[in-house]
């Protein structure tokens, strides 16, 4: 699937789950890592992930789509777009589309530190590094150190 086909077919879901024309662009961007896509507010455009599809097929990125679209039309009629808003909520509902799309690395394959308590011996996985001077074992409150993961 490349840039033009999306377009196609993000007009083609706009007409037919929202009885609306989209009237803007919609593209992969590569750079996007933790968001399957997003909705641009100043430009009206709808980015996608293209890891997505690559993983998950053409019903992720359907997906994907019907949620971004729901933060389009909702903005464009001025209406609440936000995730926590009553209209967005309910328009997602109607249109069948998803709050989160899927994960396209678990977080056991994502981590990169193993942070154990001094004290009662307990381990913390985590992605990102942590700050062992600030940062203490939430179960007893010890002293954490970094600890070489088996990867």
């Amino acid at each position: 699937m490349n840039d033009e086909s999306l377009q196609k077919l993000t007009e083609s879901i706009s007409i037919r789950y929202f009885d609306r024309p989209f009237e803007h662009r919609a593209y992969f961007n590569k750079r996007l890592r933790t968001t399957g896509g997003r909705y641009l507010l100043n430009s009206h455009n709808i980015e996608v992930n293209n890891k997505q599809f690559n993983k998950y097929g053409e019903s992720a990125v359907i997906d994907i789509i019907k949620h971004e679209l729901c933060h389009y039309h909702l903005h464009i009629q001025g209406k609440g777009y936000k995730h926590k808003d009553q209209d967005f909520k309910r328009l997602s509902q109607q249109t069948g589309a998803p709050r989160f799309c899927s994960a396209i690395e678990k977080y056991e394959d994502r981590i990169k530190y193993i942070y154990q308590c001094k004290q009662c011996g307990f381990e913390f996985p985590r992605i990102r590094k942590v700050n062992t001077a600030k940062m203490v074992c939430g179960r007893c409150k010890g002293k954490l150190v970094e600890v070489k993961p088996d990867l």
